[in-house]
């Protein structure tokens, strides 16, 4: 018989607990159960994919039903429940994947299966994987049986997502929450089987296969079997970057350097050069971020062991630390993570991403920009104004006579003035001709900090006038009334009788500081307030200077409204009507065979 390949995931499944690999404590606590005679009637195996959930409940049923045990509490292997189990021949062990057989007849035959009691050995073991894809009437099937099984029936339940479990289910099972290999401990396992293969592999390529897999040990094993496959037995860091098409660091390097060097032209050949080498902008992106946080890692011995690249990078990343500062590292990782958020909604996504290297060119000088002998000035973002208490700013008066100036640019900036003056400031800046004598403005008061406006008014006080902006008010219902009627009025002005008569009748109700219902006596008079809700709005916002205010509308269906009929009528109801009328344009539709769109 020709001998077919069996793929490593399977070749070298565990056979007992000591092979098990990264998931120790859980294979202590099973042994010491199965020794001290201390099982439970059912398990909960939970954790990612690929990490020996289903390898540890095979091990479990096989070891509970080995005739001669070693005294470590592992399963023999020699005896005929061993062999029958290795063989899969054993009427012991039941399994059962609920992703396929998930309805409550699966269960329910399940559930005739245990009133049967073992022909050979001490227990019949039900292992059911991917157990949270069982219906809810399923699980309901289930309830009874899993609380009270016969003393010979064990169930395992195995499954990637616990939080879809029903919590009647959990509460019924021994939980064991396994965690991800390490990547150490993938490596060590890869080098033992590429020993067992003879195949070469360098420990770096082998580092580089742990990483991708994340934790999961037979995505591993399938990434290891694919490049042996595609180089022949030898695996290298290079080939191995290639084939699982991943971005070298050396470019990331490359990358960083010529932003700390602000040069912007080697920054863009450079991702050109990426570009043409066929890897995505997200790709990049998402790289370029986990490279720069690896360095980040790296600014404090405390978070160095967090480092995971391969063997012989990480001086170099150490290195790149010590020239980096913090804030560039923090800003940038900033900047990455949005990009790569925006990147699908991007069209041009290439522009997309040599938008991102634009900015990081440029996020040191934006830096030094940002701070003053040393410290960062900071500024506080403020969504929009709300009306809260605030203190007042005295203005800066210019003490000239009033002069034809020529306004050419006018500066918003929104700031936290003090440490106790949490108040957003809106600065307007006009920036006034050389001709016109200005007087020196008020210095800013000493302080152990300096925000942005005092620092903005020593350099640029000689040039720009600055204000303070009015503050945001609440509503009240005198001042609003006065801003509706006003409103009304120019509708009157403007011929809308119609609009006006509407704006008269409606009472108006305010509900908090930013929001207010109006209330009107149909849907006519609704729409009419409709039509101007966005002049009307801008009006209210300049009368309050409070951007955050609303307004409901709400139709008193007290009264009925008399509303013409060609506004009740559809289209089909408004033909049919003219046809009653004029019966020579039914005719007409008729002779030419007209299809008429309703």
């Amino acid at each position: 018989m020709e001998n077919h390949f069996v793929v490593s995931a399977r070749k070298y499944r565990p056979q007992n607990f000591n092979t098990v690999v990264g998931q120790s404590h859980i294979t202590t606590t099973l042994k010491n159960a199965i020794k001290n005679n201390q099982l439970a009637h059912a398990f909960l195996f939970c954790g990612p994919r690929g990490v020996g959930k289903t390898t540890c409940a095979r091990i479990l049923a096989k070891t509970i039903n080995c005739t001669s045990p070693t005294p470590e509490g592992e399963a023999c292997n020699t005896c005929n429940s061993c062999v029958s189990f290795d063989a899969g021949t054993s009427l012991n062990i039941h399994e059962l994947d609920a992703a396929s057989n998930n309805s409550v007849d699966d269960i329910r035959s399940l559930v005739e299966q245990v009133r049967f009691a073992p022909q050979a050995g001490k227990y019949k073991v039900y292992i059911v994987d991917e157990v949270h894809m069982l219906s809810a009437s399923a699980f309901n099937a289930f309830l009874k049986t899993l609380e009270e099984p016969p003393s010979y029936a064990i169930f395992i339940l195995a499954t990637t997502e616990k939080h879809k479990i029903l919590p009647t289910i959990l509460s019924r099972c021994q939980i064991f929450d396994f965690k991800r290999i390490t990547n150490n401990d993938t490596v060590e396992h890869l080098e033992e089987i590429a020993g067992k293969e003879s195949i070469k592999a360098e420990r770096a390529a082998l580092q580089v296969i742990a990483q991708k897999s994340e934790g999961c040990m037979r995505d591993s094993l399938s990434i290891l079997d694919k490049i042996v496959s595609f180089t022949g037995g030898s695996l290298t860091y290079q080939n191995t970057l290639e084939h699982l098409n991943i971005l070298d660091e050396d470019y990331y390097f490359k990358l960083l350097e010529s932003m700390q060097a602000k040069d912007l032209a080697a920054s863009m050949v450079l991702y050109d050069e990426i570009n043409r080498k066929g890897f995505e902008g997200d790709m990049v992106l998402n790289g370029f971020a986990e490279f720069i946080r690896n360095i980040l890692v790296c600014k404090d011995p405390k978070s160095a062991p967090l480092l995971e690249v391969v063997e012989g990078m990480q001086d170099k990343y150490t290195g790149a630390a010590a020239k980096m500062g913090m804030s560039y590292l923090v800003s940038a990782l900033n900047i990455l993570n949005e990009a790569e958020i925006n990147y699908k909604m991007a069209r041009n996504k290439r522009l997309h991403v040599e938008l991102t290297l634009i900015k990081l060119n440029f996020l040191q000088e934006a830096i030094e920009l940002a701070s003053e002998n040393g410290s960062i000035i900071k500024k506080k973002r403020i969504d929009g104004p709300v009306a809260i208490r605030t203190k007042s700013i005295p203005s800066i008066q210019i003490a000239a006579p009033p002069v034809s100036i020529k306004t050419t640019a006018t500066l918003t900036i929104q700031k936290e003035v003090a440490k106790q003056e949490q108040t957003p400031v809106h600065v307007s800046a006009t920036e006034v001709a050389p001709s016109v004598p200005i007087a020196p403005v008020a210095a800013a008061p000493a302080g152990p900090k300096k925000n942005l406006l005092s620092t903005l008014r020593e350099k640029y006080g000689d040039q720009y006038a600055i204000e303070e902006v009015k503050e945001a008010e609440s509503l009240n219902i005198e001042k609003l009334r006065a801003c509706w009627d006003a409103y009304g009025a120019t509708l009157e002005a403007q011929q809308k009788h119609s609009a006006s008569g509407t704006f008269k009748m409606a009472v108006l109700e305010i509900e908090n500081d930013i929001h207010f219902t109006v209330r009107v006596p149909g849907l006519t008079a609704q729409k009419f307030v409709e039509q101007e809700r966005m002049m009307l709005i801008d009006q209210i916002f300049s009368t309050f200077n409070n951007r955050s205010i609303k307004f409901s509308i709400i139709v008193d269906a007290t009264e009925k409204e008399d509303v013409p009929i060609h506004m009740r009528l559809n289209s089909k109801q408004k033909f049919e009507r003219i046809s009653e009328q004029y019966p020579l344009l039914k005719e007409l539709k008729e002779k030419l065979k007209l299809e008429i769109d309703y």
